[in-house]
């Protein structure tokens, strides 16, 4: 069924609902986990037990001892900053968490007051909802393509390539010997091997890598994980080597945020041009509109 059927038989199915009972659908259809059950499949499925796995691996805030410049920053930001990895925890599972005591969404302004405000969260991974939305919705085609995620962390991007993409090679970047390990054993428990490699290395000791790739993903990948002075190279780096004419870089948050923040008039993004994103697209009742607007699509031209 198109499209344009499947409207025309909820506009039949609608009309048939008594009046009185029309609003006890529309919100049974906003808040219901049947329709979600109904729609999920076994991809999703497969990323949730990845999830569940990495998470008995990790602390709470899924950040290693060794990452002590992210720790840093986090805490020169000028609201308290906490990280939670939305890979690993969604909506439902942070507020589990804070029900028990074990997080909070709040931090107290005067100490033993009631006077509160909003911690502000934020993730070095893309959601399963977000990946879901990336391959399926930002991203073309992927067939016969190569994909190279810069700073592949917990290895989200590669995973949700595998399952919702038809890329034919999907290469991780990764600083991190600790975050390698993790990787490759998930790789290899889930029989991810025919197209995932992970590389453990400075992606900028990879030009060959960058010059061939058709598909460029850079999630937070600078800022909080090195000083201006080596952002700045970083940036230069990719700028020289990811060059090849049509090839898509996805970043969060947009390159002009990026780069203003460590103010180097030189590093201009005008080797590529940004595409439209349709971000008006229903995934399942857990996605954060805000979150997806943070995705930005970019060609080099």
């Amino acid at each position: 069924m198109n499209l344009c059927d499947a409207q025309s038989e909820v506009k039949l199915l609608l009309s048939k609902v008594k009046p009185s009972e029309l609003h006890k659908l529309f919100n049974w259809i906003r808040t219901s986990d049947e329709l979600d059950e109904l729609l999920s499949d076994n991809r999703k499925v497969i990323l949730r037990h990845i999830s569940a796995e990495l998470r008995a691996a990790l602390p709470l805030d899924a950040m290693l001892p060794s990452e002590s410049t992210a720790y840093c920053k986090m805490q020169q930001r000028s609201r308290p900053t906490v990280h939670v990895d939305s890979f690993l925890y969604d909506e439902d599972q942070v507020d589990s968490l804070c029900e028990e005591g074990i997080f909070s969404r709040s931090y107290c302004l005067t100490c033993g007051s009631y006077k509160t405000a909003p911690l502000d969260f934020i993730s070095h991974s893309f959601s399963i909802s977000e990946l879901q939305f990336l391959f399926e919705n930002v991203l073309p085609d992927l067939s016969g393509r190569l994909l190279v995620d810069v700073g592949s962390r917990l290895g989200a991007v590669l995973y949700g390539a595998h399952v919702f993409s038809s890329a034919s090679q999907l290469v991780g970047v990764e600083l991190s010997e600790e975050f390698v390990k993790l990787q490759n054993d998930i790789i290899r428990k889930y029989q991810l091997t025919d197209r995932i490699q992970v590389l453990h290395s400075d992606v900028c000791l990879q030009d060959t890598l960058l010059q061939n790739a058709d598909v460029l993903i850079m999630n937070n990948v600078f800022e909080f994980f090195m000083e201006p002075r080596e952002q700045v190279r970083a940036w230069r780096f990719i700028m020289e080597n990811f060059r090849k004419k049509g090839s898509l870089l996805v970043t969060i948050p947009s390159l002009q945020e990026s780069l203003s923040t460590i103010q180097q008039e030189v590093l201009q993004p005008s080797w590529v041009e940004e595409l439209p994103v349709d971000y008006d697209v229903y995934l399942d009742r857990d996605t954060d509109p805000d979150a997806l607007r943070q995705i930005h699509l970019y060609r080099v031209i």
